[in-house]
């Protein structure tokens, strides 16, 4: 078995963004509606580059949703508190062809949230420049 460092640009490289976010402020009613959490989460995703390979998810009694979204460049999630009108978001994909900000924020703005913390953390190796022609 070989190893090369060099894959192409893209969803080859070992590096990727991690965005971990938390919205507040977010209708009681939308954080516990399974459906509309399931295509809006897909939605974002797809707006933002991602490729959703497929979709699961969970109703809670007595409310509460989680989301996780498998994806060709990682994975993405969510879990409602509709008693406290918050969620928590985590968003991971590998490579530089999505770009899990823009999903966030989507997801921010489509959710109505009035207050939101979005934190970005860089894992794996740096992806190379592309050289100059």
């Amino acid at each position: 078995m070989s190893y090369d460092r060099a894959p192409d640009l893209g969803v080859g490289y070992f590096a990727g963004r991690h965005v971990l976010a938390e919205f507040d402020g977010v209708d009681p009613l939308l954080l516990d509606d399974l459906g509309f959490l399931r295509s809006t989460l897909e939605a974002c995703l797809e707006k933002a580059g991602a490729t959703v390979c497929d979709v699961v998810s969970k109703q809670f009694e007595p409310q509460g949703v989680t989301v996780l979204a498998l994806l060709s460049e990682s994975h993405a999630s969510i879990h409602t508190y509709p008693e406290i009108g918050s969620m928590f978001v985590d968003i991971f994909t590998c490579g530089e062809t999505a770009d899990p900000e823009l999903a966030a924020a989507l997801l921010r703005d489509s959710l109505g949230a009035l207050e939101a913390r979005i934190t970005t953390i860089h894992r794996g190796n740096p992806v190379p420049a592309e050289p100059a022609r």
